[in-house]
């Protein structure tokens, strides 16, 4: 009955800090200059890739790291909408994510029927497939790229605009994930991630559910290409085909840790302002001590933030579980004893 009502009064206390934390986010900007505003609506950008890189390889087990290949075909759906055909900013968004979720309808059952790194290379040409025709159509600009128009507002109205937008896509990431992570098709693709060949004994229909995965993941990262090319009015196919953007993504989930609710976010978090902070100080170092902080935190917690202070509270759950009973026998022993 005591762990019950602990364990109840711990789920209180973690949706408390979620929603404290996300107040926090919302009042920021009337105490921050314009740098940290951007700083900050970066780290939600980041996050909400992380986050889609967390559907599909963190629960499902799938290591895409050509998933950037969504971000680039939002991004270049929704300028291409903008520029070419006059729509508004809305629909050319729901344009690109359209598109992602096309793609996703045609690649997705062939290539989530490959496995582990075989799938992850597929990915990766895929991207720079998709990468060489947006250098050569004319539609995308080709070289040249396309030049969005301009959000018609001053700076800082500008900026609080793209920073809400953005804290509202990880918020929706986080809404999304949690609502994966409780469905049957989160349970199934756990399942998929922990022994595929078991989960189609089982009667899954294992590419199904993987598709889904992937969907959704296209989902959160084509609409955070979207936003990225309002964001910055212009768009080139080196800049949203770049595989660094996976890698940075896939940093931030790993060392928040993979599979959690939270740890893609905590992961950019950590990441970026990071990153910002070394390079405000250590201009010629910061990408070296970026790599050795990043080393440290995968020798010292291999499963990431989240997983390693989680298992810490488990041990000092257990540690004062044992004393209160040791203390609970003693009493009982002396109202015994005593005449």
């Amino acid at each position: 009955m005591r762990s019950r009502r602990f364990a109840s009064a711990m789920r209180w206390f973690r949706g408390g800090a979620i929603l404290l934390a996300f107040t926090a986010l919302l009042v920021a900007p009337e105490v921050l200059n314009l740098f940290w505003v951007r700083v900050l609506s970066n780290v939600f950008l980041f996050a909400a890739v992380a986050q889609a890189f967390n559907l599909i390889a963190g629960y499902t087990g799938y290591p895409a790291f050509g998933n950037v290949v969504f971000f680039g075909i939002g991004a270049y759906g929704t300028a291409i909408a903008m520029t070419r055909y006059g729509a508004s900013f809305a629909l050319a968004l729901l344009v690109g994510i359209g598109l992602c979720l096309v793609f996703v309808a045609v690649f997705g059952p062939p290539l989530l029927r490959l496995r582990g790194h075989y799938f992850a290379i597929a990915t990766i040409g895929l991207n720079e497939a998709i990468h060489a025709l947006a250098t050569n159509l004319e539609i995308t600009g080709a070289g040249m790229g396309l030049s969005v128009p301009l959000p018609p507002w001053e700076p800082r109205p500008t900026a609080l605009f793209f920073y809400y937008l953005l804290l509202g896509l990880m918020a929706l990431g986080f809404a999304l994930t949690a609502w994966f992570a409780a469905s049957r098709v989160g349970h199934a693709c756990r399942a998929i991630r922990d022994n595929e060949g078991k989960a189609e004994a089982l009667g899954l229909h294992t590419t199904a559910y993987k598709c889904g995965a992937w969907a959704l993941s296209a989902v959160l990262t084509g609409a955070a290409g979207g936003i990225y090319v309002y964001w910055f009015s212009y768009i080139e196919p080196p800049a949203v085909f770049d595989l660094t953007i996976a890698v940075k993504a896939f940093v931030m989930f790993l060392l928040g840790g993979a599979g959690t609710l939270l740890g893609p976010i905590i992961g950019a978090f950590a990441v970026e302002l990071t990153a910002t902070l070394a390079w405000s100080h250590l201009l010629d170092f910061h990408t070296g001590l970026m790599g050795l902080i990043i080393m440290l935190v995968v020798l010292l917690m291999p499963r990431g933030l989240v997983p390693f202070v989680a298992s810490r509270w488990q041990v000092l759950r257990r540690l004062v579980g044992i004393q209160t009973t040791c203390v609970d026998e003693r009493g009982a022993r002396d109202s015994k004893a005593a005449p």
